[in-house]
């Protein structure tokens, strides 16, 4: 066994838990990894639904699935706190990848508010067992405040309704990325 960085270990996680059929929520699509993963899990019977601020996001991600031949997503183009006006179906499963997207403008981040709205959105839909997984980039402007809002919310959740892990690495340096993993019990 190798110990997973953090991106890695969120799609560990979500291979164990969701299966074909599922309903999930790319709630940070960016360059549509996360999106496709999620996609082939669910299989043709399941149901992604993507969000993303960045028509850019929106524009690779869509290339990236038809590629691919994946028709189960449903993408978005607006901020991931509109999620409860969008998916009213039960899910099974979230990812958020908190931060900036990678190799666009750095001055577009994930911010403490529409984040927590969004989780708080994803807990009332997430099914019995279902989970909700969020990896925190902090290494920005803005980044830390983010992490610390989001880390104070999760530390707080009802214990007998969650489980919350926290996994990250402690000897690395330049704010190496935060894996947050919520399970409905």
């Amino acid at each position: 066994m190798k110990l997973e960085p953090s991106l890695r270990y969120s799609h560990t996680i979500m291979s164990q838990v969701i299966k074909s059929g599922d309903n999930v929520i790319d709630a940070t699509v960016g360059k549509g990894n996360d999106t496709e993963f999620l996609s082939k899990l669910v299989k043709e019977h399941g149901k992604v639904y993507g969000f993303d601020l960045q028509k850019d996001a929106i524009n690779i991600t869509k290339k990236r699935l038809e590629k691919n031949n994946l028709n189960n997503t449903k993408l978005f183009n607006i901020g991931h706190e509109k999620i409860k006006e969008y998916v009213k179906d039960k899910i099974n499963g979230a990812i958020f990848n908190l931060g900036y997207l990678p190799g666009g403008n750095k001055d577009i981040i994930t911010k403490p508010k529409t984040t927590i709205t969004a989780i708080k959105a994803c807990l009332e839909l997430l099914e019995k067992d279902g989970i909700i997984i969020l990896v925190l980039y902090y290494g920005h402007p803005g980044g830390k405040t983010e992490k610390n809002t989001v880390i104070d919310f999760v530390k707080n959740l009802e214990q007998k309704e969650y489980s919350v892990l926290e996994y990250k690495f402690i000897n690395q340096i330049n704010e190496p990325p935060i894996l947050i993993a919520i399970q409905k019990k």
